[in-house]
Parts: structure tokens; C-alpha cells; sequence
């Protein structure tokens, strides 16, 4: 499954992120190194500040949008024994 990737807000890189059970428009991000690591820190194993912390997720939870549908077909459809096609 891919997952959606959302910005770290502590280290602005796009992360994937899990879905948290039972919150579809929320998720969570993976852990990740911070981008200064080798500088700062050497060899220690170091997460993100922002490792593990809840988001919005951009998708499964977003409000569906109503869109304006002209109803009318511009020529009706008639099969060979004068019925409409369904599909």
C-alpha cells in the first residue's frame, strides 16, 4: 500500500505517513532522521523531532465537493429495438 507523504514541520521533508485507527483524516508520520544528523550528532541514532507526531492527512478523510452536472444529454441514445442503452 502506498502511503501518503506529508511535510515534517520540524524538518520540512515530505514523509510517509500511517493511517491512525480510527481517525481516517489523521495520520501519523514515520520516524526519520533529522537532516543536520552526521553534523551534530556523529553516529548516534537520533530521531526527528518531528518523528511519530499526528497530522492531517491530504486525502481519505476530505470532504467530498458537489460539482454542476448538465442532466441533459445533448442526443438521446436509441438502441435497434427502441430502448435506451443503460451503460
Amino acid at each position: 500500500m502506498k502511503m501518503p507523504r506529508v511535510e515534517c514541520e520540524f524538518c520540512q521533508r515530505h514523509i510517509a505517513a500511517g493511517i491512525v485507527a480510527g481517525r481516517a483524516s489523521k495520520g501519523r508520520l514515520w520516524r526519520h532522521d533529522p537532516t543536520e544528523r552526521p553534523e551534530l550528532f556523529g553516529d548516534a541514532l537520533v530521531s526527528c523531532a518531528g518523528s511519530l507526531g499526528i497530522v492531517d492527512l491530504p486525502g481519505p478523510g476530505a470532504q467530498m465537493e458537489f460539482v454542476e452536472v448538465d442532466d441533459e444529454p445533448d442526443e438521446e441514445l436509441v438502441g435497434p429495438l427502441g430502448t435506451m442503452a443503460l451503460f
